[in-house]
């Protein structure tokens, strides 16, 4: 089945088309901001112009413009192309980066914004061992369970503990969405944010 993974969850946009779990075409660049300017035209750059009959999307967590400009344009798409849209979860697709060549337990430690961390642990079979939790780098040092730290925020998670963990500098790549089992593809497109709102409605 043709496939066009999106992911704008973070600081990176990327894009890919893939033939099955044949990757054809991808991009990735790493913007900070500006997705919602370059995403379209990443798209379009694909063969074909990116149609594709089933769609995956990036629902965080992460940037919570990145995650609505993702979704939107998943969802506009699906529309157009009368194409399956399907989610994923941030933190599992560079979980399952960091298990190259072989599965192994890892920690993904993610900015999280507002001076704290998107933090969540993984077994080696990919199954998720907590929630995806925000927080503070003191206490993202105490939630973290495993010696392999991946994320665009493990090198100072590691630096943090001082005990000798494995940073890896991954960040979600739409060209890897391979990698992910079909089980953790999600129906319900909804973004995972991770926090609250940073606007408190008052009482």
């Amino acid at each position: 089945m043709p496939t066009l993974a999106i992911d704008c969850s973070t600081e990176a946009c990327s894009v890919a088309l893939f033939d099955g779990s044949k990757l054809v075409a991808g991009d990735h660049r790493i913007l900070g901001r500006g997705h919602a300017e370059q995403l379209v035209p990443m798209i379009e750059a694909l063969p074909g112009k990116g149609k594709a009959e089933r769609i995956l999307v990036a629902l965080g967590p992460g940037s919570f413009t990145g995650i609505r400009i993702g979704i939107a344009t998943a969802r506009a798409l699906g529309i157009a192309w009368q194409a399956q849209v399907l989610g994923y979860p941030t933190l599992s697709l560079v979980a399952a980066r960091s298990w190259q060549p072989q599965p192994r337990p890892v920690t993904v430690c993610m900015n999280g914004g507002h001076g704290e961390w998107f933090i969540q642990n993984f077994a080696d079979c990919s199954t998720a061992e907590d929630s995806v939790q925000s927080l503070r780098p003191e206490e993202a040092a105490k939630a973290c369970r495993h010696k392999v730290i991946a994320g665009n925020r493990a090198q100072e998670l590691a630096d943090l503990l001082g005990d000798g963990r494995l940073p890896l500098d991954l960040m979600p790549d739409a060209r890897q969405t391979y990698l992910l089992h079909e089980t953790k593809l999600l129906d319900e497109i909804k973004p995972i944010y991770g926090r609250g709102p940073d606007a408190k409605v008052k009482a």
